[in-house]
């Protein structure tokens, strides 16, 4: 007989965000897109909470979103997850420890090959 199992708590820290200079002019971008180009700012708005709630989310387990495979070294393990609401875009991040450092939020029409393989992570 096992007896009674008390029980076991798996709740792990979340992860640090680190969201890198390029990143957040790519959320700041999109922010304008919505409210100044398309004169929508409940869209604007929702757009920044939703980046907010991903960030969040990808925070408590890091290594839930999809791998994204390139040639730049200093990508190596780069992963992207959705941003709810606006299915084009994308959160493309790093795990190091306890760290997710955000490296761009791009949208799907972008070349984002391209632009992801010209980045370095050097810079904050």
């Amino acid at each position: 007989m096992l007896g009674r199992l008390g029980k076991i708590s798996m709740k792990h820290k979340p992860a640090e965000i680190l969201i890198r200079t390029v990143a957040r002019e790519d959320i700041l971008r999109q922010y304008s897109y919505y409210l100044v180009e398309k004169g929508a700012p409940a869209a604007a708005q929702r757009f920044l909470d939703s980046v907010q709630s991903a960030t969040e989310r990808i925070c408590k387990a890091p290594g839930m979103g999809a791998p994204k495979i390139l040639g730049n070294p200093t990508l190596a393990g780069l992963r992207s997850w959705p941003v709810a609401g606006f299915p084009a875009m994308r959160i493309y991040y790093l795990c190091a420890g306890n760290v997710v450092r955000v490296v761009r939020v791009l949208h799907g029409k972008r070349d984002i090959t391209a632009l992801l393989e010209k980045e370095t992570t050097g810079e904050e």
